[in-house]
């Protein structure tokens, strides 16, 4: 698993953009310094951020607070979110023990829970 395959995946969802908020300085947030953001374009909530950290691929995750008290008793190589909100965020270290099919479904729920409303017809 690669970044870009990360950044492909989060591009299936309708209406989402990649983002570089932080311009790919080097910072002490990353090894290399460079945040991929994935971002819905109506709200422009964030759902996925993509970096590397300590030579490691890492995805923070937004997820609902119980899921993510389960998740984090399953799987090692998924934590609180770095840097994030600890009760809303994990992050998950990409080719550790969380399976490719549970990551995807993590970046799917993630989207869901930012995405715009339906608007109502009245």
């Amino acid at each position: 698993m690669t970044n870009q395959k990360l950044i492909d995946y989060c591009l299936t969802f309708p209406s989402v953009y990649e983002d570089y908020p932080f311009d790919g300085e080097k910072t002490s947030h990353s090894d290399d310094g460079v945040w991929a953001v994935m971002r819905h374009m109506r709200n422009k909530k964030s759902f996925a951020h993509i970096y590397k950290r300590n030579g490691k691929l890492c995805i923070n995750l937004k997820c609902d607070p119980f899921k993510a008290d389960l998740l984090r008793s399953v799987y090692l190589d998924l934590v609180p979110g770095w840097h994030m909100n600890k009760m809303h965020w994990n992050t998950v270290y990409v080719c550790g023990d969380v399976p490719i099919e549970e990551l995807y479904d993590l970046i799917k729920h993630s989207y869901d829970l930012i995405k715009p409303k339906a608007r109502k017809n009245s």
